[in-house]
């Protein structure tokens, strides 16, 4: 009796198990551009976080202009998303150059960042060298005294 139990609990356990994997859309969206849509989701959203009024006041839908740039619409993506995401391997691949692209973008845009402040503190550099050769040192100090004096 005990070996009957155990087998209609594993039959019952394994029948309520959930493999239902969606059939692959007619109009998949291609691994490669699947990658490129997460790629600008993640940037906006990102962006949206930090500049949210700014796109609110102008009227700016991001996820609007992405699916627009790709020539997909929400529907389709949404399909595309929840079929790539029950083949986990495939996921994982997508969301593995998705954080690489976003990688090589950073040390892009921090090597632009140090460039400026390179080329700042250059021009800075130059202009205290100049006001020293010409006996002139102004300094904040002094343009706020200055600038005191004649108000």
């Amino acid at each position: 009796m005990k070996y009957i139990y155990g087998i209609f609990l594993l039959v019952f356990i394994t029948s309520c198990e959930s493999n239902i994997k969606p059939k692959k859309p007619e109009n998949l969206i291609p691994k490669e551009d699947m990658t490129n849509v997460l790629f600008d989701m993640f940037v906006v959203n990102s962006a949206k976080g930090l500049n949210k009024k700014l796109l609110e006041v102008k009227g700016v839908s991001p996820e609007k202009y992405i699916l627009e740039k790709y020539q997909i619409d929400s529907l389709q993506f949404a399909q595309s998303n929840n079929y790539y995401a029950h083949d986990i391997e495939t996921y994982k691949t997508i969301i593995e150059e998705v954080k690489e692209k976003i990688t090589t973008q950073r040390k892009v845009f921090e090597e632009i960042e140090k460039k400026e402040k390179e080329e700042a503190n250059r021009r800075r550099d130059s202009i205290k060298a100049a006001q020293k050769k010409n006996g002139r040192i102004i300094n904040e100090d002094s343009i706020r005294a200055t600038l005191k004096i004649k108000s």
